[in-house]
């Protein structure tokens, strides 16, 4: 698990640090698709802080704890993290679907990258409590 892991949290760093240069960039959008998909509008609305912070800000912050995370084999912690990642990053599709009307397709690759990160740190601590040999046998 480390290095998929570790390839995903590079995967969400780089998906995060271009949606950062979304936000701070001032002409026009490159990933402005149609009147759907537009990174511009959601990285320049009010949601794209978070006390003063962009938001893709604490996705590369968390993304790096994640990759440092799954190299410490601390795959407990590392669910933990991944499952406070995916509940903000949910949130953040919420206001893109039903706030904003408008997708931004690094985004929606930080929603993927953060998903698979859940899942396979989920399905790496269930495994490992099952192998885990029990301390009292029957």
């Amino acid at each position: 698990m480390p290095l998929c892991a570790l390839l995903l949290a590079i995967l969400g760093i780089t998906a995060s640090s271009l949606a950062l240069r979304e936000h701070y960039r001032t002409d026009a959008s490159p990933c402005s698709i149609n009147e759907r998909w537009d990174c511009g509008i959601v990285n320049h609305s009010p949601y794209a802080m978070l006390a003063g912070i962009p938001v893709a800000d604490l996705g590369i912050a968390g993304y790096a704890i994640l990759g440092a995370l799954a190299l410490r084999r601390s795959y407990r912690l590392f669910l933990l993290a991944a499952l406070a990642g995916l509940t903000f990053s949910l949130y953040l599709a919420h206001v893109e679907r039903d706030l904003l009307g408008v997708w931004c397709i690094y985004c929606v690759i930080s929603l993927g990258t953060i998903s698979l990160m859940t899942l396979l740190s989920l399905v790496t601590v269930i495994t490992q409590a099952v192998r885990k040999p029990s301390a009292h046998p029957i």
